[in-house]
């Protein structure tokens, strides 16, 4: 796979590393440096490791510019050969962005509410446009450990999410799935 050497991804790249080598991506994409197909290789590349995958997706879907929103066929095609790597961070950042739309309404923070929206938003089209088996597998093993118990228990424990949080995570993995 030919990447751009100003893009070559460690095998070892750290978290913070993947952050800020998606961080240079989007300002390369954005300034029309980066062609379509490159974009693609590039996000397949780094969404290979679990440091660099983490990295991206906290960069790419919390990111303010529409541009973002304009990429997203070119990220999908991105992601998919990596689907069964990244399948467990779309499923957890699905349920974490609208678990935080609740909190941050309650605590009166619109500008930090309508950023758990973005990701959310980002994150449901991804999923959606992925048509992905992996994903939907998460998905459901979410909602079977909100509902009862499964592999998602640690996870909603971990994060301590109440029953109204719950209930939006199960509401947004029904309207992911059937729209």
């Amino acid at each position: 796979m030919e990447i751009p050497s100003r893009f070559a991804i460690p095998d070892s790249i750290s978290f913070e590393g993947a952050i800020e080598l998606t961080q240079s991506l989007l300002a390369e994409v954005e300034q029309g440096h980066v062609s379509e197909p490159e974009l693609e290789r590039i996000i397949t590349a780094l969404v290979q490791t679990e440091n660099g995958a983490r990295g991206f997706f906290v960069t790419y879907l919390s990111d303010d510019r529409e541009l973002m929103d304009e990429i997203g066929f070119h990220v999908v095609l991105g992601l998919l050969p990596a689907e069964e790597k990244v399948a467990d961070l779309l499923t957890k950042n699905l349920a974490m962005s609208t678990a935080m739309i609740l909190t941050h309404t309650r605590n009166q923070k619109p500008e930090l509410a309508e950023g758990s929206a973005r990701v959310q938003r980002r994150s449901t089209y991804l999923i959606r446009r992925m048509m992905s088996k992996s994903v939907d597998r998460q998905l459901m093993e979410l909602k079977t450990s909100i509902e009862s118990d499964g592999t998602y228990r640690d996870f909603l424990r971990r994060w301590q999410y109440d029953d109204e949080q719950r209930s939006a995570i199960l509401h947004a993995i029904e309207h992911v799935r059937l729209n």
